[in-house]
């Protein structure tokens, strides 16, 4: 694969996982959403499926790793980082261009939402629940879980765990049962295993941070948050958002030695 090919390959796949990924969280919490309060299954399920399109779509180009913490992960395992960099950059791009589409497929819904004054405040307001979740995640604006994860309990150590635990999960899968024949990224068996091994994360350990296990998916869509002419938009909780970077990153890195020592 050349660098240009993984660049393309890596932009488009991720572009269309978070486009799908993100969609879905916005389906689910915008007013005039016809999903709306669809819950929680409604999401694991859609970003499985999210992860299943991303990943046919892109395989022929750049082999879909679509997560910095699985092309992290390859490059431990084969000992060969010379293409780290282009993977992350296509990665991050195509995470930010993805959010910026779910914005604009849910333009009017993100007009409406935070225009509504039960959600964000003023004169003849109600308490509502989406504030009282903005109010426990300092600086997290009323939109922002569309675009990146926030943890339900802040604790730095415990978060931290939750998506380190979860990226381990993630990678292992994909090392042991996703590769294709070349062992450079997901095939096509692969790519239905990573999706459902997504799901399975999300229902069983995705309750205390909103399972980001992609620094990419987290981090693009959350400068895209920033960058956006939202009304009434809120902060982008950057204090929080090294958590869903560094943490799937270590779990890449953890999940490789324990594949090396154990696997290989």
């Amino acid at each position: 694969m050349s660098s240009s090919d993984i660049f393309i390959g890596e932009t488009i796949g991720t572009a269309i996982l978070i486009l799908l990924g993100g969609g879905v969280c916005a389906a689910v919490t915008l007013k005039a959403s016809k999903a709306r309060n669809a819950g929680w299954l409604a999401i694991t399920f859609g970003w499985g499926f999210a992860v299943l399109t991303a990943v046919y779509t892109s395989a022929p180009l750049s082999g879909a790793h679509l997560n910095p913490a699985v092309t992290l992960a390859l490059a431990i395992k084969d000992n060969d980082f010379s293409h780290v960099g282009v993977y992350w950059g296509g990665q991050v791009l195509g995470a930010m261009i993805g959010a910026a589409l779910v914005w604009v497929a849910y333009y009017g819904q993100f007009q409406a939402h935070l225009t509504d004054k039960e959600i964000v405040g003023g004169p003849g307001a109600q308490a509502t629940a989406a504030k009282a979740v903005e109010a426990q995640e300092k600086g997290a604006g009323p939109v922002l879980g569309v675009f990146s994860t926030g943890p339900e309990i802040r604790n730095v150590v415990q978060n931290l765990a939750t998506e380190i635990i979860g990226t381990i999960v993630l990678v292992l899968a994909v090392l042991t049962q996703g590769l294709n024949d070349s062992g450079k990224g997901l095939g096509t068996l692969g790519a239905l295993i990573t999706a459902l091994v997504v799901v399975s994360i999300g229902l069983s350990l995705g309750g205390p941070t909103g399972y980001a296990i992609n620094p990419a998916r987290d981090l693009g869509p959350r400068i895209v948050h920033a960058l956006l002419p939202l009304p009434n938009k809120g902060g982008s909780d950057w204090g929080y958002a090294w958590i869903p970077v560094v943490g799937p990153l270590i779990g890449g890195a953890i999940a490789a030695g324990i594949y090396n020592v154990a696997f290989a």
